[in-house]
């Protein structure tokens, strides 16, 4: 599939995914986020110390933000993405306890200016869709991407979505970087390390 019908390919999954998240009741998604949390913790291990780069939900987003403070509560190390503009990677700033948040562009918040930058271990990275092979639709804007691209070691990447955001396939380019499990209502699910190019 050339680059051009694979982004054509996206473009589609993403407004049917945006649709079809948009139209899931408020209510319900409220009790997928605490469901989804339960399962984050019950089946996902993390190291004493490992970084864990959050998300602050924008929109019809699954809600972590119990997930995230629960993780400072225990002493996790915390970080939350920060847009700087354009054909940039995000900037991952650790929130110390206490710390204010401030509006960060996007409908987000994050830790302000002079907080501490940080190389997470493990990502928990919101998303439009995501297959079986663990192929994450993100927004377009490619700001993961060139994230991943610039840290020194590979992180962990856990996408948080509701079930309903599961499509058959998402054509996955040489740049995408798949998930290593997804955390929906239903449970944990880790996926194979590879999966085919499209």
């Amino acid at each position: 599939m050339s680059d051009a019908k694979i982004e054509e390919a996206k473009a589609a999954l993403r407004a049917a995914a945006h649709k079809k998240r948009a139209a899931f009741h408020p209510s319900l998604r409220n009790d997928a986020a605490r469901a989804a949390a339960a399962h984050f913790f019950e089946g996902v291990s993390l190291e004493t110390g490992e970084v864990v780069a959050g998300y602050w939900p924008i929109r019809d987003e699954m809600d972590v933000k119990s997930v995230v403070a629960r993780l400072m509560d225990a002493g996790q190390p915390v970080c939350l993405p920060v847009v700087l503009g354009d054909e940039q990677p995000l900037e991952l700033r650790i929130w110390e306890v206490g710390a204010p948040l401030y509006e960060a562009g996007f409908g987000t918040l994050a830790p302000p200016e002079e907080a501490p930058r940080a190389e997470p271990d493990v990502i928990i990275m919101p998303l439009l869709g995501f297959d079986k092979h663990g192929t994450r639709l993100g927004y377009g804007g490619g700001y993961y991407d060139r994230t991943l691209a610039t840290l020194s070691k590979r992180p962990r990447l856990i996408g948080f979505a509701f079930a309903l955001q599961e499509v058959d396939l998402i054509p996955r380019e040489a740049h995408d970087v798949p998930l290593d499990a997804i955390v929906t209502e239903h449970g944990v699910r880790n996926f194979e390390k590879k999966a085919p190019v499209t």
